[in-house]
């Protein structure tokens, strides 16, 4: 039986479970519109926005329109120009001419917009949620990560955005405290380089930088290293702008109504779409290659085509054994090394706290979340909605910063049934359906989703 409720107990329009980009951008948006009283709760002491790739001269993969709120509201005053106008540097930024900002200022730029807004609390995780029924509201578990003090929290709905966690390569996984996933490269990067020999592991962006930087030490360092990929070739991202009209709403559209094992090929495929590396990255780790060999022979190499199969640790020597496939030969090799960096990415975990509730949640045949197309997994569709958890369902968009005001603009409307911030219906001039599905009525579309899901 759920326990009786103080008549002065505050209840929240909606509650937020963790701060990252997406869910600090909801906070921005919704900090004008006096209807939706929301709280945003989130484990860490403060913002911080991947700190392990925090490299100097990190930049974004997306422009700087992609901020918190401009492309839902370009007149927020939680703004990246209106941050930068702030800090006395929007002239100096005019003159830098390049729409893509530096990954450190992008992180003082949310902590700033933190800072500002008092119903972004940290240091509070969320332990448990139930539902009480008889009231219909959820009641938050949280708890003060410095003191441990226990509080509880209500609220008529939830915004899940708790983002991901590491992701490691099954055979890695036994010797995971021994290596270093790139979310904890610059913590561990002196350490790395008085090794012998480094393996960097994958062929992401963050791959492509770790191995970058480490490539710029290796003459004061005297290292080996090694850079590996399963891909056929180090792919750079894709910025064309007909590829580009793929992360708009008129994309997601499409990609929701197609079966769900179609949209699972579809995402492995189009792995280079989101994953890539920047294609002045890629000439630049080139460059530097051909510049250090005028000096003699490299003590570096490159491998693509070559599937990771196991992993061995000596614990006399601390050196590891990859066990290595060329998928396009079928021929096994190894590489001997005395650390490994893995940019192998991340993975969604269903978050703990929400086995309560677990029975009020969709889900997929492959224990997904069941996503609307509204981004709401609750059985009722418009309770419980999530953040860059719809990858399987809406696709690549997903975890891209310019399309995080779309979504939050969406989830807006969804709360209060009113559209505060104009939502795009059509940005593409191409179509990405067949003529006679495009031309039904988008009603039709609505409906023919709700029943497949």
């Amino acid at each position: 039986m759920a326990p009786q409720r103080a008549r002065s107990e505050r209840i929240y329009d909606f509650i937020g479970v963790g701060v990252g980009p997406f869910n600090l951008g909801l906070a921005c948006l919704t900090a004008p519109i006096a209807e939706l009283d929301g709280l945003f709760l989130d484990q860490n002491e403060r913002f911080d926005w991947h700190p392990g790739m925090m490299l100097e001269d990190a930049t974004l993969q997306t422009p700087f329109m992609g901020d918190l709120v401009t492309l839902a509201d370009p007149t927020n005053p939680y703004s990246f120009l209106n941050y930068v106008k702030s800090q006395g540097r929007i002239y100096a930024f005019y003159i830098r001419e390049d729409f893509f900002l530096m990954r450190k200022e992008f992180n003082e730029y949310c902590r700033w917009a933190a800072d500002q807004l008092p119903n972004v609390q940290f240091g509070r995780s969320v332990d448990q949620i139930e539902y009480d029924v008889a009231g219909r509201v959820y009641r938050v578990a949280t708890r003060c990560v410095r003191t441990g003090a226990v509080e509880q929290k209500l609220a008529r709905r939830l915004v899940l955005g708790v983002g991901s966690v590491p992701s490691l390569p099954a055979c890695c996984r036994p010797h995971a405290e021994h290596m270093t996933h790139s979310s904890q490269y610059l913590a561990r990067k002196d350490e790395l380089m008085k090794k012998r020999a480094i393996a960097v592991v994958g062929s992401g962006q963050s791959a492509a930088e770790i191995f970058y930087d480490l490539l710029n030490g290796i003459d004061a360092h005297g290292y080996r290293l090694d850079w590996v990929t399963r891909s056929p070739r180090f792919f750079p991202l894709e910025l064309t702008k007909l590829t580009l009209e793929m992360t708009s709403p008129d994309y997601a559209d499409y990609f929701h109504r197609l079966p769900a094992p179609k949209r699972d090929r579809l995402i492995s495929a189009q792995k280079n779409l989101y994953k890539g590396v920047n294609s002045s990255l890629i000439n630049d780790i080139y460059d530097t290659l051909y510049a250090k060999s005028l000096s003699g022979p490299l003590d570096v190499a490159l491998h693509t085509n070559a599937e990771l199969r196991e992993c061995a640790r000596d614990p006399a020597s601390g050196r590891f054994t990859l066990s290595l496939r060329q998928l396009e030969q079928d021929v096994d090799f190894r590489i001997e090394t005395d650390a490994v960096v893995l940019g192998t990415g991340y993975a969604y975990r269903i978050p703990a706290f929400l086995k309560p509730i677990r029975d009020r949640i969709r889900w997929d045949e492959s224990g997904r979340y069941a996503v609307r197309r509204n981004y709401s997994v609750d059985v009722e569709g418009g309770g419980i909605f999530v953040q860059n958890a719809e990858l399987h369902t809406h696709g690549f968009v997903a975890p891209d910063l310019g399309m995080a005001a779309y979504r939050n603009a969406w989830i807006i409307r969804e709360m209060l049934g009113r559209e505060v911030y104009p939502i795009e219906k059509r940005v593409a001039f191409q179509s990405f359906s067949a003529p006679r599905e495009e031309a039904q009525p988008k009603e039709e579309h609505a409906a023919a989703g709700e029943r497949s899901a």
